[in-house]
């Protein structure tokens, strides 16, 4: 028997087999891409008809901000990029559609599948709040609501839903985990820092303890009832309800049934998705040849829309820090880079033609170095320009570090800010390693705080360096704060302490100056730089790749009837380079948030 002939079969045909299954694949993928290629010749144009609905279905993720890697949009479940839009192409949209002849009004039907936080709901609907001063109609329908449509459709003129249908309104609530007992089980050991001041600092908690502490569940507490009182006032007001009344039916889920929903006042009717074609007939819609009207999604609108008319010479930059705080130089989803950051702002503060910055902040902090970069450029900037700071979901911690500086704040109601207040922890692994997997450590320093690490327990010297850094950046942090907000140091250490705050008590406490979205905070940026009648927005965006060129070419109106339009040179350019130069597509991940809880009154 041939042993080496046996070897190399074992071997070759494996490995054979690899290769043919790479080439089918990598074929399959090449052959996908072709035939979006020449679908891409044959599709017309969208065109907008007269007495269109405008249908916000939330079927696209509504982004804070512009996404940096269009690989990041890459749903494996459907093996399809998405297109998100942000939001200020939404807000602009809207208003847009107010003055528009052709689109008669708008229909709300949350639907979609699509991704938007509680303060983006806020700005949506205040959108459409605007939009009904146009005198145009806006009507709601949707098969059930989650609390979070609801909030959204309860702005409508009218709201409807499926007869068998639910509506889930019983108030808001926060649930963490916590690891202490598990990691007693695998004699794991975290040790927290703290400045005694940041009793409200609540990150750490679910390392040390089995349960929330008095002042976080009250911190937790005062938030979701600051905010479950936004969403109860906007929706008695737009409903004619008292908040007694709305407070009322979440408290005893009396509104769950679509019948006690009409019954008390909190939906119009019961219909089925036809009938809505009879509601169109009664606001005066007119229906094509097949009866039926025509509407037009919210993505398919805003594929349509192109900037026109002359840019002015005046231009008010908006520039994104979405994400978590982290050190170094570089971009990515999800990640605000301190050092990437600063460069942006230290473009606009440079740029003869920017004559105001609006910083949109939606972020729950991370890193205090890469916090203080940020804020040194951003004083650098103030000093040239005016600067007015946004906060979205999140500005909280490293993000209320690098809004501070700003000549103006504007936070949505339903926005989640303050935990001023800082923290460092340090695991240790090695008794774990030790008892569970008998694995030792032994070796030698140059001297005894040489070798901190999660494998060892710290020492006095190490435990002692940690705490002075730890309480050095709280003091900083809390003077920058009373520096740029103009308020007495003792003031900010009374409200400092890492407690979070809703946007409308940030704004009694003197964190922010009004509520307010982007649309107001662009408002605000013009008149302060005087040219709030003539300007033209610059969104600071990164330029996008070869590979990403092409994404966006076959995802930016995908969500709308798959129009693509025709290619054009630059795009064949872009295309061949991407040929010859990517063998496959790669895919990138997210991640979680810092903040130990979320609040997502959007799930079913």
């Amino acid at each position: 028997m041939d042993m080496n002939n046996i070897k190399f079969s074992k071997i070759f045909w494996p490995a054979m087999t690899a290769v043919v299954a790479g080439m089918v694949i990598s074929a399959a993928v090449w052959f996908c891409i072709g035939a979006s290629i020449l679908s891409a010749f044959n599709v017309e144009t969208i065109k907008v008809d007269h007495d269109s609905v405008l249908v916000i279905d939330l079927a696209e993720d509504i982004a804070d901000s512009p996404r940096i890697s269009a690989l990041g949009s890459f749903d494996s479940q459907t093996m399809s990029f998405s297109s998100p839009v942000t939001l200020l192409e939404v807000l602009g949209a809207i208003e847009y559609a107010a003055g528009d002849d052709r689109i008669a009004g708008i229909c709300i039907n949350p639907s979609g599948s699509g991704g938007v936080s509680a303060a983006t709901l806020e700005e949506l609907r205040d959108a459409i709040e605007r939009f009904k001063l146009s005198g145009k109609f806006v009507v709601a329908y949707n098969d059930s609501y989650t609390q979070g449509e609801y909030y959204l459709a309860s702005v409508a003129d009218a709201v409807y839903i499926e007869p068998q249908g639910e509506l889930d309104w019983r108030g808001l609530a926060v649930e963490m985990p916590f690891f202490r007992g598990l990691m007693d089980r695998l004699n794991i050991r975290a040790e927290v820092f703290r400045p005694t001041a940041c009793r409200y600092k609540s990150a750490v908690e679910p390392y040390v303890m089995t349960r929330m502490s008095d002042e976080n569940r009250m911190q937790n507490k005062a938030l979701i009832e600051s905010m479950w009182r936004t969403i109860v006032d906007d929706v008695a007001r737009s409903r004619n309800l008292t908040a007694a009344e709305l407070n009322a039916a979440a408290d005893k889920l009396s509104a769950v049934m679509s019948a006690d929903a009409v019954r008390l006042g909190l939906i119009d009717d019961m219909i089925y998705e036809d009938e809505m074609e009879v509601v169109y007939d009664c606001l005066g819609v007119k229906a094509g040849r097949d009866g039926l009207h025509n509407k037009i999604s919210l993505g398919t609108y805003i594929s349509t829309l192109a900037a026109g008319g002359k840019p002015s010479r005046n231009t008010i930059t908006v520039i994104y820090a979405d994400g978590q705080i982290v050190d170094g130089d570089m971009e990515a989803d999800d990640y605000v880079f301190g050092t990437t950051l600063a460069g942006k702002l230290r473009t606009a503060r440079l740029d003869e033609h920017t004559k105001a910055v609006v910083l949109r902040v939606n972020s729950p902090g991370g890193s205090a170095l890469a916090s203080d970069v940020v804020w040194r450029e951003m004083e650098l900037l103030r000093e040239s320009k005016p600067v007015v700071v946004s906060m979205g979901a999140y500005a909280a911690s490293g993000g209320y570090y690098i809004s501070a500086p700003a000549d103006v704040i504007l936070a949505d109601r339903l926005t989640v800010t303050g935990s001023i207040g800082v923290y460092g922890i340090m695991f240790n692994i090695g008794n774990a390693l030790s008892s569970k997997l008998g694995i030792t450590f032994d070796g030698v320093a140059t001297s005894p705080a040489a070798n901190m690490s999660m494998l060892h327990e710290l020492n006095a010297t190490q435990r002692a360096a940690i705490t002075k850094g730890v309480d050095k950046v709280y003091d900083t942090f809390t003077r920058l704060v009373a520096d740029g907000r103009n308020l007495p140091l003792d003031k900010v250490l009374e409200i400092a302490g890492g407690r979070v705050y809703s946007g409308s008590d940030a704004v009694e406490i003197g964190l922010a100056d009004a509520n307010g979205g982007l649309s107001e905070a662009i408002a605000v940026a013009a008149d302060k730089a005087g040219i709030a009648d003539d300007f033209t927005i610059y969104e600071f965006r990164t330029p996008p790749s070869e590979l990403e060129m092409l994404i966006d070419l076959f995802t930016s109106q995908m969500a709308s009837s798959g129009s693509l339009g025709r290619l054009s040179q630059s795009q064949f350019a872009a295309l061949r380079q991407l040929i010859e130069e990517y063998p496959f597509i790669a895919t990138d991940n997210g991640i979680q948030t810092l903040l130990p809880q979320r609040l997502d009154f959007m799930q079913r």
